[in-house]
């Protein structure tokens, strides 16, 4: 470090802007200002819009709150808001931070908060979780790593979450637990009750969707006290007829609910249109056969290759592997009749599971874990009769002629208008001007093969790209590893070989492929803005997969419409009926933001529909059964959609476009000046140390190191820029080990007492504050003020004076120190030490004012939700003192008038059973009101104990200065 501090004396920037810099860009900031997320906006791997930096700073506005409900449009980035606190969470060292999520969805998750914000997490399902245990943690939740689960998984192992102090909680698709006041909602309420002493985050787009009783549901899983009771709440706002209704629940839930709307933020995200194509195809006769005979097998009463407690579940995978191509159902087939075989040999019942039968359906986990199948048992273990054996050798023999018929039917139907399918959609792509690139979506490992051997005997031979969850073959081998080789000693390759393997394959569709045939594994995670043709050869039957795959190229930054191709089945009345339900209730296909959020939140989790549309395929045989009963689930649908509870969700979360959009543009020009800011102060301090290191560019943030002033770091020499999508350099950034080195070490330099010529004439800027202090001189010292009450400020305090005793306001402190300037030895003279001391304490005593005033703030605001709590919870109590009141007078008119003794008698009895339960609720009455008053006497206590302010300083330097 000598050396640098040697060399520095001829720099513009000198030891002592490095350190103040180094101070300013570490400061810890409070829960409200925009420079406390500063390093977390300059990282993130996304242009960040106003709104979403919004949305995160309204999550922890205050420290006392509890969390947040995001409930912005479908479409506007609720991950990214998501991703900003949780990335400002681990840059303060708070490390226990937990995603639940729909099980579809923590892939995605997963890569999302690597590409984007640099976090590490880890996927917890059962296998992992057990093997966890095993290696000697005790409680797998407790990690070095961000936490993903799903909610199912969250239900089973909510002992486990319950035990970790968590820094904070993100709940995706929160909807999903909007029925919790239900006792009967067994995965929202073990949810609840496992994360309730953490602060959270919910994120939906439908907070309100049926029943206002789900906003009191959504609201009491972030905060117990916003409101009473559920009896308290349905009694208060159960009908909200008046516009005072209205405006009072909305005040309530205004410091917890956020929601931006799309069309209030036009004016910074540009939205492209979805393109629907259909491709019809007529199966052949043999393909008809098949079906019609496999079909037939999975609605047969009973079935002995199928275990009874997966039956739903291994019938749903039979019928998607038999709708996607003959290769995909032959393998099932034969390992049906494989276990079928070993379970009449062996006497035992059949054990087969979904991964085994079905290797090559790969969302497998993912439906798997969502199918909750509790009420199908296993069937106890029984030895097989004779008649038993007889049917089960049928059986074998149906399965082994179908896997015969199944692998003679060389040329599938479908298969063989997937060119006319990609010439019709690479011609509108051509018309809309976008690059001919085209993703093919199947659920099948074996259909993915057989489209490859299709398209290889065609022009696109070469030019095709395989996407899966292994990716074993020996083209994407090659990608890997001429990728690996390409950014070998560079910060692109992530060490984990999973990670790069997709982001080979990635960036190898992008630059050479022109076709990706991609299985689940490519609708997870991965973004696609470049390609603008989706072709969905297997239709998932549950929406929010469908929406999530075309998500992967028709999402933010994509230039283009996106062309949306489906297979029909002409000859298949179902298909044809969820076709029309997915295109038309569903809206998937087509306009700007595909599946509205009314219909995606009325239907609380894909899976219920996907259910639905299984339970008819498996027990529809005719043509007017399957009529009816889509019919049926067509009205259940537009039930759900209330219009009535749509107005009411207007009324309740919906600002006033022209006061959110000023909102927003006044938190873009700040947003960017801060950043600005932050990044101008990091290159300053990075060219300083690295003078000796590195070569940098004249006018540009980049830089080559040539060797690497932190041995003991993994530190990669080469080029490095800033920016988004840096792929020709290593990324540089404030999280980079590099910049973190540099930024510690500056924070350390020595800084001895010296003069600074301060160049302001030869910069070409005019700073108006700045200009009288031209030709002057004078003393200038910087102090570090740390305060730690509710939660912990730093806060940099300047104080400068003239050499004729003129003091210098903080402001025109701060530009000086933005000035090239040169050090020279000090000469002595009267550094001016008692009136630079009062100033100091002027600054600092207007920091205690301040925040004095927002503490109290914060207080009176939770003592409000407090009180309004309590009336709150009186006011239920009074309804059941009136209630019981009520009985008493009515039992008691009726003693009187009862018309013979015993009848009188009986009433008597009832009467005093009422008296009873009225005492009984007199006392809780009273004690009621003494918990409230406990209650507000514990947060007084506590607040108490968190104002008692700690109070630390650290001087920076004092430095002679003089400007020219």
């Amino acid at each position: 470090m000598l050396g640098v501090e040697i060399t520095a004396r001829n720099l513009m920037t000198t030891v002592y802007h490095a350190k103040y810099l180094a101070h300013e860009l570490t400061k810890r900031c409070p829960s409200d200002s925009l420079q406390k997320l500063a390093a977390t906006l300059a990282d993130a791997q996304v242009d960040l819009n106003p709104h979403q930096i919004d949305a995160a700073l309204f999550a922890f506005r205050s420290p006392l709150s509890k969390g947040a409900i995001l409930a912005d449009e479908v479409g506007l980035g609720k991950t990214i808001e998501a991703g900003i606190l949780l990335s400002q969470k681990w840059a303060e060292q708070k490390r226990k931070l937990l995603i639940i999520v729909p099980a579809a969805l923590r892939k995605q998750w997963n890569q999302e908060l690597a590409d984007k914000f640099f976090l590490p997490s880890v996927i917890l399902e059962n296998r992992s979780f057990k093997q966890i245990i095993k290696q000697g943690n005790l409680n797998p939740f407790v990690q070095n790593e961000i936490i993903i689960c799903s909610y199912h998984f969250a239900r089973a192992q909510d002992a486990y979450i319950k035990q970790v102090n968590w820094d904070l909680v993100i709940v995706d698709e929160a909807h999903r637990l909007r029925n919790v006041y239900k006792p009967t909602n067994r995965i929202a309420n073990a949810i609840k009750n496992a994360i309730a002493h953490a602060p959270k985050v919910l994120l939906t787009a439908t907070p309100l969707q049926n029943s206002i009783q789900e906003l009191y549901g959504l609201v009491s899983i972030v905060d117990d006290y916003t409101f009473g009771d559920l009896k308290s709440f349905k009694a208060q706002f159960g009908l909200l007829r008046t516009e005072e209704d209205f405006a009072a629940l909305r005040e309530r839930i205004k410091p917890v609910v956020q929601r931006t709307l799309r069309r209030q933020v036009l004016e910074y995200i540009k939205y492209t249109n979805r393109i629907p194509i259909t491709q019809e195809f007529v199966p052949s006769d043999a393909e008809q056969k098949l079906y019609d005979l496999v079909s037939g097998y999975l609605q047969r009463e009973t079935l002995y290759a199928l275990p009874s407690s997966q039956r739903q579940l291994m019938t749903l995978i039979c019928r998607k592997l038999l709708a996607s191509s003959t290769y995909a159902i032959s393998g099932t087939l034969d390992a049906l009749a494989s276990r079928l075989e070993t379970a009449s040999a062996e006497n035992i019942p059949t054990i087969a599971t979904p991964e085994e039968v079905a290797a090559d359906f790969e969302a497998i986990d993912e439906v798997e874990e969502e199918w909750d199948e509790d009420d199908a048992p296993e069937k106890a273990e029984r030895v097989y009769t004779a008649e038993d054996k007889e049917r089960m050798r049928a059986e074998i023999k149906s399965l082994r002629e179908f896997k015969e018929l199944a692998a003679s039917i060389v040329k599938n139907s479908k298969g063989e208008v997937l060119l006319t399918a990609l010439a019709k959609g690479f011609a509108k792509a051509r018309e809309l001007g976008a690059p001919e690139k085209a993703i093919i979506f199947t659920e099948s490992t074996r259909t993915q093969e057989y489209l490859f051997r299709v398209l290889e005997q065609t022009p696109y031979a070469g030019k095709i790209v395989l996407f899966n969850g292994s990716n074993k073959d020996a083209k994407s081998k090659q990608i890997y590893a001429a990728w690996m080789e390409k950014h070998k000693g560079t910060d692109r390759v992530t060490g984990a070989p999973s990670a790069d393997m997709r982001q080979a394959l990635v960036d190898y569709f992008r630059d050479e492929a022109i076709i990706m045939i991609a299985t689940e594994a490519a609708a997870e995670g991965i973004n696609l803005q470049f390609c603008s043709l989706v072709v969905n050869y297997d239709l998932p039957w549950n929406p929010q997969r469908i929406e999530q795959r075309i998500g992967r190229c028709h999402r933010y930054g994509q230039k283009y419409d996106v062309v949306v191709i489906n297979f029909l089945n002409k000859n298949n009345a179902a298909d044809q009926r969820v076709y029309q339900l997915l295109r038309d209730k569903f809206q998937l296909f087509s306009g700007v933001f595909g599946a509205s959020d009314e219909v995606l939140g009325s239907i609380e989790s894909g899976v219920d529909f996907e259910k639905r549309i299984a339970d008819i395929y498996q027990n529809c045989r005719t043509t007017d059964q399957i009529e009816f009963n889509f019919n049926t689930l067509q009205r259940d649908l537009e039930i759900s959609i209330d219009e009535r509870m749509g107005q009411t969700r207007q009324k309740l979360l919906e600002n006033f476009d022209e006061a959110v959009q000023e909102k927003l543009r006044l938190g873009k020009l700040q947003t960017e000046e801060t950043l600005g800011r932050y990044e101008q102060w990091l290159w300053q301090i990075t060219r300083f140390y690295l003078q000796d290191y590195a070569q940098f560019e004249d006018g540009k943030n980049a830089f080559v190191l040539t060797r690497n002033p932190f041995p003991q770091e993994n530190i990669h020499p080469g080029p490095y820029r800033s920016g988004k999508n840096v792929e020709d350099a290593n990324l540089y950034r404030v999280g980079h080990p590099l910049a973190q080195r540099i930024i510690e070490k500056c924070k350390d330099l020595a800084t001895p007492g010296a003069e600074l010529n301060f160049n302001y004439s030869g910069t070409g800027r005019i700073i108006s504050v700045v200009e009288p202090l031209c030709g002057k001189s004078g003393w200038l010292t910087v102090q570090k003020l740390t305060v730690t009450a509710f939660e912990t400020e730093d806060h940099i305090l300047l104080a400068g004076v003239t050499d004729d005793g003129k003091p210098l306001d903080e402001e025109q402190c701060r530009r000086l120190l933005t000035l090239p300037a040169s050090e020279n030895a000090l000469q002595g003279g009267d550094a001016h030490e008692k009136q630079l001391g009062e100033l100091l304490n002027v600054n600092r005593q207007t920091i205690f004012d301040g925040l004095e005033k927002k503490n109290a703030s914060y207080f009176e605001g939770e003592l409000d939700k407090l009180d309004r709590w309590g009336e709150d919870q009186r006011a239920s109590l009074k309804l059941v003192l009136k209630e019981l009141e009520d009985q008493i007078k009515d039992t008691r008119r009726n003693a009187r008038l009862a018309p013979n003794l015993p009848e009188k008698l009986k009433l008597e009895r009832e009467k005093r059973s009422l008296d009873s339960k009225r005492d009984e609720a007199w006392k809780q009455y009273e004690q009621a009101a003494k918990d409230i008053e406990s209650r507000k006497d514990n947060l007084m206590d506590e607040v108490e104990k968190r104002l008692k302010q700690q109070v630390s300083e650290q001087k920076l330097f004092t430095v002679r200065w003089l400007v020219k």
